[in-house]
């Protein structure tokens, strides 16, 4: 089954997309920084319609972020298990802001990484209102079992 972009109207696809993200912990936060475009993996909740991230703060791109538009995606291509032949994806676009979460957000965050490239893991949030989603499914797509070449 495949979506057209959706935007804000569109109730089922911002349900499913949200729905769906809750089903995987990171994804990939996209930005322009100096004109450059770069991407860097987040985790993130998704609460009261919202997607919240965590990022690692020492990369610099939190701040970058913050007041503009980002894209962000999630998928479940490494969480499938042998038999599970769906595969979906989820992207959107929204404004991002820099936020504090209070406690119960980051007891649902869970446990931070210890480092980031070797460095202690500093982190810094952000929120997002999904506009414009698209979800995508594959399936009969097999689980590809990891093969080592000898």
């Amino acid at each position: 089954m495949l979506s057209a972009p959706s935007g804000p109207s569109d109730g089922y696809d911002r349900y499913r997309a949200l729905e769906l993200l809750s089903r995987t912990p990171y994804g990939r936060v996209s930005v322009s920084m100096r004109a450059l475009p770069f991407v860097t993996v987040a985790r993130h909740i998704v609460a009261d319609g919202h997607v919240l991230l965590r990022l690692h703060g020492g990369f610099g791109y939190a701040p970058a972020c913050d007041g503009n538009v980002v894209a962000y995606g999630a998928d479940n291509l490494s969480d499938r298990r042998e038999g599970d032949e769906d595969v979906w994806t989820v992207q959107f676009v929204g404004t991002a802001r820099l936020f504090a979460p209070g406690p119960a957000e980051i007891d649902r965050f869970g446990r931070p990484p210890r480092t980031a490239d070797d460095a202690p893991f500093d982190p810094e949030y952000l929120c997002i209102e999904p506009q414009f989603i698209t979800v995508h499914r594959l399936e009969g797509v097999p689980a590809r079992q990891v093969a080592h070449s000898l």
